[in-house]
């Protein structure tokens, strides 16, 4: 989705509209990107992307503004990490984790508190949707297929707000930012 002069790197917001940047200036967003980059140890290089706030200001491209630079990357890495270990796309499931359980190297995309999905080959025995034959899938498809959901979306209005427009949202980078974004705003209200 294209949005009429909007010319910046920043990403847009589909919580409040706003560029995600705020008021942080350059040289802190300078630091905060050469520090993330910088992590050699591809474990904690994974856990400083999850957790990274200086990705997620960034979209994907000028032509995309609502996507996320740090959902991409979470997605692309779970990708590449199930593909090195023999599975192909027919084969991986996005996985609703446990918010207690640890995060997966490599698999886990979204970690937010109460919100922690992974892309893999292995679902086990928690609720978990294929991600379909090809990877032109759209994250609605998939959380529409999803047996059972993070949040209470049957008792909290909240949740079934956020429910309802994740069965919308296609890109997966803007729907995984969308789940932050959302989180933060609602903040302990959930």
């Amino acid at each position: 989705m294209t949005v009429s002069n909007h010319r910046s790197p920043y990403r847009l917001s589909l919580v409040s509209g706003e560029q995600a940047v705020g008021d942080v200036g350059a040289g802190e967003i300078g630091a905060a990107v050469k520090a993330l980059v910088s992590t050699a140890d591809p474990g904690a290089a994974h856990e400083a992307w999850l957790e990274s706030w200086v990705a997620a200001v960034f979209s994907e491209s000028l032509f995309y503004p609502y996507t996320s630079l740090k959902y991409h990357t979470l997605l692309v890495a779970a990708l590449v990490s199930n593909y090195r270990a023999g599975a192909g796309f027919e084969d991986l499931y996005l996985v609703v984790d446990s918010p207690d359980e640890a995060v997966t190297p490599h698999r886990t995309v979204l970690d937010t508190g109460p919100v922690s999905l992974r892309v893999t080959a292995d679902p086990g025995d928690r609720p978990a949707a294929t991600l379909g034959a090809g990877p032109t899938r759209s994250f609605a498809d998939v959380w529409s297929r999803l047996p059972e959901h993070p949040g209470d979306a049957d008792g909290c209005r909240a949740w079934r707000v956020l429910d309802a427009q994740l069965r919308r949202i296609r890109s997966w980078s803007t729907a995984l930012q969308f789940i932050e974004d959302f989180l933060e705003w609602r903040g302990d209200a959930l």
